[in-house]
């Protein structure tokens, strides 16, 4: 969402059985970076309305086979030199679907006579396009003309998350990339300030449930987040009282050091949960203890279905896990105005 950092994917697959689109079912693998035992299981993606007719797991098989390997090679070089990739990686793809759909409209450029979505205020801060760059320039090379840049983000999303200990997926793929990209529409987009009756707006707009919501926020568990985006818990959060009350006490005070009132450092800020660059369930077991980051962290809290899958997933990494990877792979299905495949992500054809 709104400060989401990496994504992360991990080593060896081994699969059971192959995804049937028709059939609605699709096998995904967990794998642990601790080298722990692959789990698999079978998502049922029956009633996923929103995912597009034309998606398939095996879209590329004949005409770009490589293509994955090629974009999981760009994501893998780009984290080792920069483990803030991942989460950048993971709210990219966020960003682009939550507006138009999935289209890559994120990635294309300004003008000089028109302002894109990459420069509107909720996107300012994003970064890392030049792994999709390079991803792009490597599948090219390979198959020119064939593999849209759409479906590159959403597979650099599920290998920053796999790379990062997290689960990786069969993505479903086949998007097509838009031709439209207004900064103005990136207003669409949840803020870090929202509630949770705005949250439940803004999923259920787009056919996402309290669960995907509640799992999507797990993506919180990468990255970093600059003091503008929760000083507002911190710094006269109502008329009688400086700090939001929801808060842990300590985890206040920590942030009211790092972020004081009238902080002139540019680049100070807080880790989104105490593992930034691991994909875990770290962030909701902090969640309860009050240590949640933005107030659309909290608001969370304050729904009685979205509280008990808060506790849910900080019980069983596993459940988490599970969960993560379906809302992924119905988030990332959302259907946009795609009509092309760019050449290059940042500019139509």
């Amino acid at each position: 969402m709104h400060v989401l950092s990496p994504f992360n994917p991990s080593s060896s697959l081994k699969q059971k059985k192959k995804h049937n689109m028709r059939s609605g079912s699709l096998l995904t693998i967990e794998m642990r970076s601790s080298g722990a035992a692959l789990i698999c299981w079978v998502l049922v993606l029956c009633g996923l309305s929103h995912l597009g007719n034309s998606l398939s797991v095996n879209y590329y098989k004949k005409t770009c086979p490589k293509a994955e390997a090629a974009i999981t090679e760009s994501v893998k070089l780009a984290m080792a030199n920069d483990n803030t990739v991942p989460a950048a990686l993971l709210r990219m793809h966020f960003h682009d679907c939550f507006v138009r759909g999935c289209d890559a409209s994120v990635l294309l450029n300004s003008t000089k006579k028109h302002t894109a979505e990459k420069d509107g205020p909720p996107n300012i801060s994003l970064h890392a396009f030049y792994v999709i760059d390079n991803a792009k320039k490597a599948v090219e090379g390979l198959c020119p003309g064939v593999v849209s840049c759409a479906d590159i983000l959403a597979l650099a999303a599920r290998d920053a998350v796999a790379l990062s200990g997290g689960p990786a997926w069969d993505v479903p793929k086949g998007r097509k990339d838009g031709r439209i990209s207004k900064a103005s529409d990136t207003r669409q987009l949840p803020a870090p300030t929202f509630n949770f009756s705005q949250l439940h707006q803004s999923f259920s707009q787009r056919a996402l449930s309290v669960e995907d919501l509640v799992a999507l926020s797990g993506g919180h568990t990468l990255g970093f987040a600059h003091c503008s985006s929760f000083q507002n818990r911190i710094h006269n959060f109502d008329a009688t009282q400086m700090v939001d009350p929801s808060m842990n006490p300590s985890f206040a005070a920590t942030l009211l050091r790092t972020c004081p009132a009238h902080n002139k450092v540019r680049a100070a800020g807080s880790t989104m949960d105490s593992t930034p660059v691991t994909f875990d369930n770290v962030y909701f077991k902090l969640l309860g203890k009050g240590k949640g980051l933005f107030s659309s962290d909290s608001a969370l809290l304050t729904d009685p279905k979205a509280k008990a899958l808060v506790s849910k997933f900080a019980g069983s990494d596993e459940v988490f896990r599970k969960a993560f990877v379906e809302s992924m792979i119905r988030m990332s299905s959302l259907s946009g105005g795609g009509v092309e495949v760019r050449l290059d992500c940042r500019v139509v054809r």
